[in-house]
């Protein structure tokens, strides 16, 4: 309290102090960032506000496997908030040629979302074929038990409410087509599920990310294309017609590209992007990408 201000009798107090993350701004909130696990402390009072968690997006798979669920997305806010909160960062699932795993929760104290999950990979680390369950569920690899002129979906994993999405089936209509189509579907995204694989011509797309938070996007500079947690893409592959699919798009959101003949792309790091997956064992499919934590609170409250 100033003098003059103890003279005129005004009681003025000091606002609270925040400290932690990368500090961001807008007209009416600051932001803080979290990349990396680290603590959020507030002294000299609370403040209340919201909270955006996203979780690690889940790797992709290879033998036309599936591609990377995103990682779970929710939000929460709170209250009256003081002292020191937790703050943990979840990995991106990683892909080697031997096993790939699903991505790492995020939390914010005990709220949690939930990492990734895998694609589906024939007869390695994901035996079953079907993509893993997680925030959203990765994609389903293409079958190797689909007789000819019988086509055979392997199951996406499921997603977990309120935080993503299912992730799209895997298809096999041959051990080895020319035509009858073969691919793994898309990793499910916050915004929507994955793309099955073929027979479709336009390959098995990851689910779109959230572009629900584009104005935290905007304002601290993260995120992909102002939205977050998109699923990979599922491997490339054949259409019903013998078409070939060289590449599939991940989710809008960070999620990454499958490929059929080449490497398939990683999630974006900090947007909790599932990895692209491939069509032929030796190629590298793609790990997930990292999530982030963005604490949200109005500028006034601290002198702002």
């Amino acid at each position: 309290m100033t003098y003059a201000a103890m003279a005129l009798g005004i009681n003025i107090t000091n606002p609270p102090v925040v400290s932690g993350g990368t500090l961001s701004s807008d007209a009416t909130y600051y932001y803080r960032t979290f990349t990396s696990s680290d603590t959020l402390s507030i002294s000299n009072g609370s403040i209340s506000g919201d909270v955006l968690i996203v979780a690690g997006g889940g790797s992709a798979a290879d033998g036309f496997g599936g591609g990377g669920g995103a990682g779970g997305l929710l939000t929460t806010s709170f209250s009256n908030l003081t002292g020191s909160t937790n703050i943990t960062i979840g990995g991106g699932g990683s892909w080697t040629s031997s096993s790939n795993s699903s991505g790492s929760n995020s939390s914010f104290s005990s709220t949690t979302a939930t990492g990734g999950g895998a694609g589906g990979r024939p007869g390695g680390s994901n035996a079953a074929e079907g993509g893993l369950p997680g925030g959203s569920g990765g994609g389903g690899a293409s079958s190797s038990t689909g007789n000819y002129g019988t086509g055979y979906y392997s199951p996406g994993g499921t997603g977990t409410a309120g935080q993503g999405n299912n992730g799209g089936r895997g298809y096999r209509f041959a051990p080895a087509p020319v035509t009858g189509g073969i691919g793994g579907g898309g990793g499910g995204g916050a915004g929507s599920a994955g793309v099955d694989g073929p027979p479709g011509s336009g390959g098995s797309a990851g689910g779109s990310g959230s572009s629900s938070y584009s104005s935290w996007a905007s304002a601290t500079g993260t995120g992909s294309s102002g939205a977050y947690a998109g699923g990979g893409g599922g491997s490339g592959g054949y259409s019903t017609s013998g078409a070939v699919i060289n590449t599939t798009s991940g989710g809008s959101g960070g999620g990454g590209n499958g490929s059929l003949g080449g490497s398939g792309t990683s999630g974006t790091a900090n947007t909790g992007g599932g990895g692209g997956a491939v069509a032929y064992y030796g190629n590298t499919a793609g790990n997930g990408g990292s999530g982030i934590v963005i604490v949200r609170y109005t500028r006034s409250q601290v002198g702002g």
